[in-house]
């Protein structure tokens, strides 16, 4: 969990999950709630998704994150197939920070499309865009 809450500092600054809030969300997994790793020796990754009972049809991918020295390796793609892996049949929605253009084009390449904006939703007012995946068939 320190791991997590470490490579969390490193990849989102102020924006970062407290270690109190990681372990809160650990506590927290249950159907529900999936938390994906990606450990090559260490934690180099991770993604947290809400995913909510059958009957509801969307899911939240929470956060994601890939070292910035595994970045281009592949591992955001594996975590991205892997959390759309269970989300079949369900819409997907998250939020990015719009400066953040390597993240953007990692979720349009999975397929996300913007849907809509949060005008200064992030410290310093940088805009937060809203994307939404829905499973083709």
């Amino acid at each position: 969990m320190a791991a997590i809450a470490e490579l969390d500092e490193m990849c989102f600054g102020r924006e970062a999950w407290s270690a109190a809030a990681w372990e809160h969300e650990f506590e927290r997994v249950t159907e529900d709630r999936v938390v994906l790793v990606a450990d090559e020796g260490a934690v180099v990754g991770y993604a947290v998704l809400l995913v909510p009972p059958v009957e509801e049809d969307v899911v939240e991918l929470l956060r994601i994150a890939v070292a910035p020295a595994e970045r281009r390796t592949g591992i955001g793609g594996q975590l991205m197939t892997a959390a759309l892996a269970r989300c079949a049949g369900r819409t997907v929605l998250l939020e990015v920070a719009a400066g953040n253009e390597s993240a953007i084009g990692l979720y349009g390449g999975f397929g996300f499309d913007e849907i809509s904006r949060r005008r200064g939703y992030y410290a310093g007012g940088e805009d937060a865009v809203i994307m939404r995946w829905r499973e083709t068939a």
